[in-house]
């Protein structure tokens, strides 16, 4: 029950309004029940004139059910004609189902919005955690996440609310049935709790079914999440059979654990039929053989019982999709709090500038143990650019990490313009850069949305301006529908060349000071290569550019070019002049530096 308690404190007034529904249906609902036994009384003794049999009304009313519903009905001075109690009957129904619709209604509004809830809070909980949270994170445990185990949580409150439902309406009829014969409604509670007794080790089985789906589906999808990601090498190695294998056993696994869930529902359900069955079978000849009930008590009470039995069946029903589905919403609000102490610390109020330079003394940085940097001192000065080239894992990505505000130093500083990093606001600064990674990663969609990300504050003529920047507007502008055009699946539909243009593009339409090329031209070919450099040269004087690279291309039109070896950097020898040669630049970025174009042609 602590599930049902955790969402109804997240949601309270909508379940307030789901239960007072509920109630209102269940008053309902009982009116209705209570015009059955007189009715029943009616039928049973009327004979074809359509005059009453005076026993039959006597049966009717030796039940404290009957004598309540015959006094109220005296004290209104009515007769309870047939048609009168149909009448009161329907216009019962009627009323309690509106009050289901109303609670079903919510119910519906309620499970959508818990789905919602929980996705946003995971996302706004990812969006703000730290970088490091990121590399220890497979990316198919957070799909799972987003996708499944939310579904499975809501599900799970969905089944809790029936359940809730289901209890309510057993109460009514128990109430009901107690008016009729306390006795045998005593005997009756009895055997629901033994059948509930019965059936409690196929409920803990359905809990432990539910557990393994989740730790399975968690560890399959971030199986497939990793594969659909390097499909293609695997197929070029005809590789792809390795991964089908690991695959198909994981989904083997779960197929087992769902065949042990359904075996475990439907030999519930089939089990309390049975028991029900039988109960019903021997209480009906008890009441009418050995207590000499009369024949419209014993109906209406049989009617009472039955219905009071297949709801407490029905709460079992329930109970059971909901330990099968919770545990999808455990492991959510574990994830969600793992996520939430990875909190990003937003730094320092002070707002960022770019005009001068940027500065590193002594930094250091290890993962693990493992030194990375060493007393990095190195200037990067306003408006030029900068090279960084090293072997892999020297510590080139992990410094612009650091100049990002990814990573914290763990020894020595980074000043902006001769403010420290962590006294400026990181989200200002953040903004202020433009990042192209060595993987371009474009979203199946058109050129205008991979370049605006569809931020709603970018137009057109600002993405087409980018685009210009960036070199790329000659061959978008060819495409079949120019910007509309869909560049297909991480941008398949385009060059190598004609990708890196696009992410140029990206990074440029929020007009940033400071331009960041992570590895980015490391996989293309020469003449591609040469036009995003004669792009960057455009660009130079207007932008700050930290470019790291293995390629020579881009060490030749680098005004500094530093390489870093062991965790230590030192300036190369093909850089035009020394720190010392080179004056501080004053570079004031033109914020009309993207509306010149670059007619470089792609290779």
């Amino acid at each position: 029950m602590r599930f049902l308690i955790t969402f109804a404190r997240r949601y309270p007034w909508r379940s307030s309004i789901m239960v007072l529904a509920l109630l209102l249906a269940g008053f309902m609902e009982g009116i209705g029940l209570s015009m059955l036994l007189p009715l029943i009384g009616i039928t049973v003794g009327t004979q074809p004139g359509g005059q009453h049999f005076a026993d039959a009304e006597a049966g009717a009313t030796d039940s404290t059910l009957g004598r309540l519903v015959a006094n109220a009905f005296s004290a209104l001075d009515i007769t309870p004609t047939m048609g009168l109690l149909l009448i009161v009957i329907i216009v019962a129904v009627i009323l309690k189902s509106g009050m289901m619709l109303l609670a079903k209604k919510q119910l519906g509004y309620t499970v959508a919005r818990v789905v919602t809830d929980l996705r946003l809070e995971l996302l706004r909980a990812l969006m703000v955690s730290r970088w490091q949270y990121f590399l220890k994170q497979p990316l198919g445990s957070l799909a799972n996440a987003m996708a499944t185990e939310t579904g499975r949580a809501s599900k799970a409150y969905m089944s809790g609310v029936l359940m809730t439902t289901e209890l309510l309406q057993a109460t009514l009829y128990c109430l009901m049935a107690f008016l009729v014969s306390w006795k045998a409604t005593l005997i009756s509670l009895t055997a629901g709790f033994i059948i509930l007794y019965l059936v409690k080790r196929f409920l803990k089985k359905a809990r432990r079914a539910g557990i393994r789906q989740t730790e399975l589906l968690k560890s399959m999808l971030a199986l497939l999440t990793d594969t659909l990601q390097s499909i293609k090498p695997l197929k070029a190695m005809a590789r792809e059979n390795v991964f089908d294998l690991l695959l198909e056993k994981k989904t083997q696994r779960l197929n087992r654990a769902l065949q042990k869930q359904v075996l475990n529902k439907e030999f519930l359900k089939a089990f309390q039929e049975i028991l029900m069955s039988v109960f019903l079978a021997a209480g009906v000849y008890i009441l009418l053989v050995r207590w000499q009930m009369s024949l419209a008590s014993v109906m209406v009470l049989a009617f009472l019982v039955a219905r009071l039995l297949n709801r407490l069946n029905k709460v079992q029903q329930r109970y059971q999709e909901m330990i099968i589905f919770e545990s999808g919403y455990w492991s959510l609000n574990e994830t969600i709090a793992s996520v939430q102490k990875e909190r990003e610390e937003p730094g320092g109020g002070q707002e960022p500038d770019l005009k001068r330079a940027i500065r590193t003394e002594n930094l250091g940085f290890a993962y693990d143990g493992h030194q990375v940097l060493r007393d990095v001192s190195l200037k990067l000065p306003a408006g030029r650019i900068t090279t960084l080239i090293g072997p892999s894992g020297s510590g080139k990505t992990t410094l612009v990490d650091i100049v990002t505000g990814l990573l914290r130093p763990q020894q020595g500083e980074i000043w902006i313009d001769d403010v420290p990093l962590a006294r400026l606001d990181l989200k200002a600064w953040r903004r202020m850069i433009g990042y192209i990674p060595q993987e371009t990663i474009l979203l199946h969609d058109t050129v205008l949305n991979n370049v605006t990300l569809g931020d709603p504050a970018l137009s057109e003529a600002d993405a087409q301006t980018a685009l210009r920047a960036a070199g790329a507007w000659e061959f978008v502008k060819a495409m079949p529908r120019s910007m509309q055009s869909i560049v297909g699946e991480r941008g398949g539909k385009l060059s190598g060349g004609q990708r890196q243009r696009i992410a140029i593009a990206r990074s440029l339409v929020h007009q940033p000071k400071l331009l960041i090329l992570d590895e980015a031209t490391s996989g293309l070919d020469p003449a591609s290569e040469a036009a995003v450099c004669d792009t960057l040269l455009q660009l130079r004087g207007k932008l700050t550019i930290l470019a790291i690279s293995h390629q020579s291309a881009l060490v030749k039109i680098a005004d500094y070019a530093y390489r870093i070896q062991d965790g230590k950097i030192f300036q190369t020898d093909n850089t035009s002049a020394t720190d010392s040669d080179k004056p501080d630049i004053e570079a004031e970025p033109d914020r009309d530096l993207y509306t010149a174009s670059s007619n470089a042609k792609l290779g």
